[in-house]
């Protein structure tokens, strides 16, 4: 680790201890206890194990900041001035189904603002971190965004809607739309901060996703700006919370023309 503010090693000390009991639930997936949420949309006993160890270190080093957690909701909600936003396991589904594409990500928001983050990969034992005015980080070594300046060569990553989504039909149509347009190649990979934080490093150059949970994308609006990239959330004018992100995150290079690429019914 390079930055040694409090903030950082808080959470980076918080991420470590948590992914050790990750890793090895991972190591004994078939033995995992699952409970459903909903169609398409998992918890397991792990997810639930590595937030309690999360939100007890970070309750231990500030019992009065406030926490937004997928599983655990808000916790000292009062406080909205220093708050920590987690998301214990971003790919879930990835995790339950043995695939190694998930993540542990946490961010520091201060008055409103993210001022640092992490988004941690735990098999790949690969650390994206970020605090503001710091430059952004993969482990050890410095990442910037992509210098890639056309959509056309570039390659993009995106999610999929929840079963559950009004844009379901559009988000489908927006990949066939944008794969057509340029034959441009499209991954997708089913964990929205490590895709974010790929974009970050240069390994793809946009992002796109719809209806995304605030602790889905967090810690990647530092690590991203950070790394010289940029990202923005769209207004929906059918979604009341505030908690709801409609996403788009790139090198900055072709964000205008991902923009435009993009079926942008009832957003702004």
């Amino acid at each position: 680790m390079r930055l040694n503010s409090p903030q950082m090693n808080i959470i980076y000390k918080a991420c470590i201890k948590a992914s050790r009991s990750l890793i090895r639930d991972f190591g004994e997936i078939e033995k995992l206890q699952v409970s459903s949420k909903g169609p398409g949309d998992f918890v397991s006993v792990a997810d639930k194990k590595t937030e309690k160890i999360i939100i007890e270190e970070l309750l231990k080093a500030h019992p009065d900041y406030g926490i937004l957690s997928e599983e655990a909701g808000e916790i000292n909600k009062n406080n909205k001035e220093k708050r920590w936003i987690i998301d214990p396991i971003d790919g879930t589904s990835n995790f339950l189904n043995g695939i190694p594409q998930f993540a542990i990500s946490i961010g520091y928001e201060e008055k409103g603002e993210i001022t640092s983050g992490i988004i941690f990969d735990p098999i790949k034992n690969e650390m994206f971190f970020a605090e503001k005015g710091s430059g952004a980080f993969l482990n050890n070594s410095r990442i910037r965004v992509s210098n890639q300046k056309k959509m056309r060569d570039s390659i993009l990553v995106t999610g999929g809607p929840r079963f559950s989504s009004k844009r379901r039909s559009e988000t489908f149509d927006e990949y066939i739309n944008i794969s057509n347009k340029v034959n441009i190649p499209i991954r997708k990979y089913g964990s929205a901060s490590l895709d974010i934080a790929n974009v970050a490093c240069g390994r793809f150059d946009g992002f796109w996703q719809w209806e995304l949970n605030y602790w889905d994308v967090a810690a990647g609006i530092i690590i991203l700006k950070e790394a010289g990239g940029f990202i923005e959330f769209l207004k929906d004018s059918s979604e009341k919370s505030l908690l709801k992100k409609n996403t788009v995150a790139t090198n900055s290079k072709i964000h205008q023309e991902l923009l435009d690429s993009l079926i942008k019914k009832n957003i702004e």
